[in-house]
């Protein structure tokens, strides 16, 4: 009896528990980057009391929630910007300074002064602030690297599966939002939430930014080889 050996290229860092770190690290930044989406959604009612007060009631929610859209505004700028940045000196540094600016603008709008407090700044420093994460997060200069980088580090015939991973953790990200928010609102009441309280949200993201960029140096700057300068289809060629 004849046994065929058939030789499969192997890529660097694409088997066992390497793989699952590149899938890991990267799923794990989109978690923690659509946090603050999920987050600004549901307390655009309280935002628009703290930094659009200068209005009537009816005009501030509708601008929160325009300053929410601005986030979504500037991704595709984001992406091609990212992108860019990304082929010419590596999606994993990439990665890295998108997470850096979506976690630093998030903090900060937990201790951002309000209306009261510097009038018409304020809202113009969240509506920047919303443009840097736009800019920064997942459908804008992370989504698109974050799958570029697993496809580079996946082995033949799963790119797809591999990739999928990032997309599926949605509902991890929108559930994380809710229950920080709920804990919040249980520990401190409501009162004092409507009052301070809606920062704290924002602010222990500062943690969640530790964690994250801890893991992608962990993973991605150390351990992983850069594939930026290979085409995709050409890792599986002798």
């Amino acid at each position: 009896m004849t046994v065929t050996t058939v030789h499969e290229r192997v890529i660097p860092g694409a088997i066992g528990s390497d793989a699952v770190k590149v899938i890991f690290a990267s799923s794990l930044g989109a978690v923690f980057e659509w946090y603050d989406f999920y987050l600004y959604g549901s307390l655009a009612t309280i935002i628009s009391k703290q930094f659009f007060s200068g209005v009537n009631e009816t005009a501030g929610f509708i601008f929160a929630l325009l300053a929410f859209a601005a986030g979504f505004a500037v991704r595709p700028f984001g992406a091609l910007f990212f992108g860019r940045i990304g082929d010419m000196v590596g999606r994993k540094y990439t990665f890295l300074v998108t997470i850096v600016i979506m976690g630093l603008s998030t903090f900060v709008v937990g201790i951002l002064p309000t209306y009261a407090t510097i009038g018409v700044a304020a809202p113009a420093a969240l509506i920047a602030l919303r443009l840097l994460q736009g800019l920064a997060l997942a459908l804008g200069g992370e989504y698109g690297g974050a799958a570029t980088y697993v496809a580079e580090h996946a082995p033949r015939g799963k790119r797809g599966m591999y990739t999928a991973w990032i997309q599926t953790t949605a509902t991890l990200r929108f559930f994380l939002s809710l229950f920080v928010i709920l804990a919040t609102r249980l520990t401190i009441g409501e009162a004092e939430f409507a009052t301070w309280g809606w920062r704290v949200p924002f602010i222990t993201f500062i943690a969640l930014l530790g964690i994250s960029v801890w893991i992608r140096l962990l993973v991605t700057g150390f351990f992983l080889p850069e594939t930026k300068d290979r085409p995709l289809d050409e890792q599986y060629q002798d």
